[in-house]
């Protein structure tokens, strides 16, 4: 894979990194620098990730002017800005990206050595694919059904148990008839 040139910035701000902030990759970030900037799980990427809910070649980064524009590579378990899912979108200082179970921010202060990379090393094989549940979008747009012309709820009437009790009562008297008759009988 080609490596593309890095891109200086032009002012005397401290450069910009990606820190990564889910537990488990304390001090792992990676300096916003060059045109695009690979993020995944793999080896070949920019910047890599080796948590298996994060996709071999997650995402993307470019930079539009001052923006820092991340772009979704048709993840498995999505990439989203401040928790709302993007196939496109602008990164700010102060968001949140999330790629997978992973959550990550830009950080522009100066000041101290970069972070030592996370050491945990997990199977790196297969991308994991994240249950998702209800989304809160989903409560708005329920829909509901009736329970009764009075908007009550109806007793279950449960003819099976009455079934079931008058058999056993008919079953006792007759095994208490034969029992006497039986008796009566031998006495």
């Amino acid at each position: 894979m080609k490596k593309l040139p890095d891109i200086m910035p032009a002012t005397d701000q401290p450069m910009a990194r990606l820190v990564v902030l889910s537990e488990g990759f304390a001090g792992l970030s990676h300096e916003l620098k060059g045109e695009r900037i690979a993020v995944g799980r793999i080896e070949d990427n920019t910047f890599q990730i080796a948590e298996p809910s994060v996709s071999s070649h997650h995402c993307e980064i470019t930079f539009r002017g001052q923006d820092v524009v991340v772009k979704d590579l048709n993840s498995t378990n999505g990439t989203f800005i401040d928790g709302n899912p993007v196939t496109e979108g602008v990164l700010k200082p102060g968001q949140v990206l999330r790629l997978g179970q992973v959550e990550l921010r830009i950080e522009t202060g100066a000041g101290g050595p970069a972070p030592a990379p996370a050491t945990a090393k997990k199977p790196l094989d297969k991308t994991i694919v994240l249950a998702l549940g209800v989304k809160a979008s989903e409560f708005a747009t329920a829909h509901t059904t009736s329970v009764g012309a009075a908007g009550g709820y109806k007793a279950k009437t449960n003819k099976a148990n009455r079934i079931f009790i008058a058999v056993g009562v008919a079953l006792a008297v007759v095994i208490v008839v034969l029992l006497i008759l039986v008796f009566q009988k031998m006495g």
